[in-house]
């Protein structure tokens, strides 16, 4: 058997087409599925309906479902370690001549002898990762960058220290949104994933194309953890499809020159220099109007609030941080009195059981207890 691709011109979607190639079934043919686009025009990108989805240890993220036909089979606005179906793009030819293609949900190759025969069994176009359990957001919240006068956007971590459990748990994104300095904040919480959208252009009557950057629980955990390690970034476009390359797990470790695209599953992108690649980096680059950050004088003695409840965490450096000031850098507490919050704020100096806390060791701890 072989697989052909179609192109439908009463649709303009190329169709992927099982064919029998002995001379018993010969002719015989049925329809597959079809070959998502390569991209998506920018074009109404604030306003299109599109699927954030990610997965725990991946080494490479493609974070977007935008096909109606896909979306269509995600039961839910929202699932945690479900399967999520297989997104494929032609992927061009393995070495030894045969067509190949990229499922850009699970990040695997398809067209093997294995992929073949599990396609005969089954019936069913589906990559060999296509269990993986995924997680995804459909209508993810989005904040325009534009629209406000404060937006910070940071990688949220299990507390360090706390008078209550603390339970490992994955990254979430925090946003905080003012629509004046110094005014009550419109948004303070934890989201799954968010999508920050800015214009490219600025000005009295000037229009710019509207951009969307998706951010996710592990690609806002690697892109701190390199930040606070000191690792080069940078964000790489892909050679073939122009797309924005990210990287994850043990790439997002390790800076390197060549660059796989999880886009279109090609490996032909080289950067000038050892670089991990992430589209938070000239995110982080455009919005943070001042990258300095201050150490507040403030003093906080956690012996003092016998009887109440506190959670305590280093502060880091925010992902989109659009204030006309610094960041405060130190470590954050919160302190509640029953259901009451009586201190919600960043300190430069913590003291827990006589002993003043030292910031990289609570955020070391903090990292131990992030599910990724």
């Amino acid at each position: 058997m072989t697989i052909q691709r179609r192109l439908n011109p009463g649709s303009g979607v190329i169709e992927l087409w099982w064919v029998a190639a002995n001379s018993e079934m010969e002719g015989e043919s049925h329809l597959l599925g079809e070959e998502e686009p390569l991209s998506y025009s920018n074009e109404s990108v604030a306003n299109e309906e599109v699927a954030i989805c990610w997965a725990q240890g991946r080494t490479l993220g493609n974070v977007e479902i935008r096909s109606p036909r896909l979306l269509n089979q995600l039961a839910a606005k929202h699932g945690d370690k479900v399967n999520v179906p297989c997104d494929f793009v032609y992927a061009g030819k393995f070495r030894h001549g045969v067509d190949r293609w990229w499922c850009r949900t699970h990040q695997n190759h398809w067209g093997t002898k294995a992929d073949i025969a599990a396609l005969q069994t089954s019936g069913l176009l589906r990559c060999v990762g296509h269990a993986e359990p995924m997680n995804y957001l459909v209508g993810p919240f989005s904040v325009n960058l534009d629209a406000h006068a404060e937006v910070g956007v940071w990688c949220s971590l299990p507390a360090a220290l706390s008078t209550q459990e603390i339970k490992p748990r994955p990254p979430q994104i925090h946003v905080h949104v003012r629509d004046a300095h110094g005014a009550m904040k419109l948004i303070d919480r934890d989201f799954p994933a968010i999508s920050a959208t800015y214009t490219s252009r600025r000005g009295f009557l000037t229009s710019g194309d509207t951009n969307r950057v998706d951010i996710t629980p592990p690609a806002a955990f690697e892109f701190v953890c390199a930040l606070e390690s000191h690792k080069e970034l940078g964000c790489i476009d892909c050679s073939h499809c122009g797309q924005p390359h990210l990287d994850l797990g043990d790439f997002g470790k390790t800076p390197h020159r060549k660059h796989f695209c999880a886009n279109c599953g090609r490996d032909s992108t080289w950067s000038k220099g050892p670089i991990i690649s992430t589209p938070l980096k000239p995110l982080h680059d455009r919005s943070a109007t001042h990258l300095t950050c201050v150490m507040p004088d403030r003093g906080l003695n956690l012996d003092d609030f016998k009887g109440c409840n506190y959670r305590v965490w280093a502060s880091t450096p925010a992902i989109v941080w659009t204030a006309a000031r610094p960041q405060e850098y130190g470590i954050h507490v919160h302190v509640h009195n029953g259901t009451e919050r009586i201190i919600d704020d960043t300190f430069g100096e913590v003291i827990v059981d006589g002993r003043v806390l030292v910031r990289e060791e609570l955020l070391q701890m903090m990292i131990r207890r992030a599910i990724v």
